[in-house]
């Protein structure tokens, strides 16, 4: 008989995150706040409930939280209706959203206080082309016998799991590690052809150049997807988790100069202003 797992928030991510642990066997219990998706999720083989206690109820050890921000998972925990209304007991909440590193130490602790649930950290990379396929990267943290005890669900989702430690908060320390370097390599891919182009170097010549040599990396590779992207999407979350490097920076007196100014130079491409501080 195969187990079932919870899933919260099946929008543009989570959704074909769900599907993904169907295709793999699981029966997936699913709830979201938008009923629009409902019909589409059932035709998937999901199994909709209308509220987020049924899934509590339903859920076997496991129920995953693919919601937007803080307020949002502490709503689907500890909200009317939420999770805890169940009264649940040795069941994991893992928390697939990006929150800052302190608030999701904040949200796993209130979590062990006030309830019988766990929770462990998943932060995700890969974007919507990466859940539709299966191949995220999963950056998880909190429990480690929990972690590894969840490997098949994360091998549905994902081509990579890592692990960092006990505080569920690290998982997104090294989402934000990850995507900082992605902001500051874009920049740097973006002036390179600049100089290029200035001086009438043909654009594909740099690229296959680059490739094969030193200046190669992830943004090169996939430069026709990157350069598409735009202010209402992949730009609007890199750029919020630019600024919350930044932040975390300032907290921790930790000096990123490259990561301020990508964080700024983003803020131009988007046709944004640079926040006042």
């Amino acid at each position: 008989m195969s187990k079932k797992i919870g899933f919260i928030g099946l929008g543009t991510m989570g959704f074909p995150m769900a599907v993904n642990l169907k295709k793999a066997g699981f029966e997936v219990i699913g709830y979201d706040a938008f009923k629009g998706v409902y019909e589409k999720a059932s035709a998937a083989g999901i199994t909709m409930v209308e509220t987020i206690t049924e899934v509590a109820q339903q859920a076997d050890e496991a129920i995953i939280s693919m919601v937007r921000d803080y307020a949002q998972n502490v709503d689907v925990i500890f909200g009317e209706g939420g999770l805890l209304s169940a009264q649940p007991i040795n069941k994991t909440i893992i928390v697939m959203s990006t929150l800052a590193p302190d608030t999701m130490n904040e949200l796993g602790k209130k979590v062990g206080e006030e309830s019988e649930l766990t929770l462990i950290s998943a932060a995700v990379s890969g974007g919507a082309s990466g859940a539709q396929a299966g191949t995220l990267s999963i950056m998880t943290s909190g429990s480690e016998e929990i972690v590894k005890s969840f490997k098949p669900y994360f091998d549905a989702i994902g081509s990579n799991t890592f692990y960092y430690g006990a505080e569920p908060g690290n998982s997104q320390v090294a989402k934000l590690v990850n995507n900082m370097i992605l902001g500051v390599n874009m920049n740097a891919v973006a002036e390179g052809l600049k100089l290029g182009n200035h001086y009438g170097l043909p654009e594909e010549e740099i690229f296959n150049l680059l490739k094969v040599s030193t200046g190669d990396s992830w943004v090169v590779r996939n430069w026709s997807d990157v350069s598409e992207w735009t202010a209402d999407t992949a730009l609007a979350v890199l750029l919020k988790d630019l600024i919350a490097t930044y932040n975390e920076g300032i907290k921790h007196n930790i000096s990123m100069p490259f990561n301020a100014l990508s964080s700024t130079q983003l803020f131009n491409s988007m046709g944004k202003e640079k926040p006042k501080a």
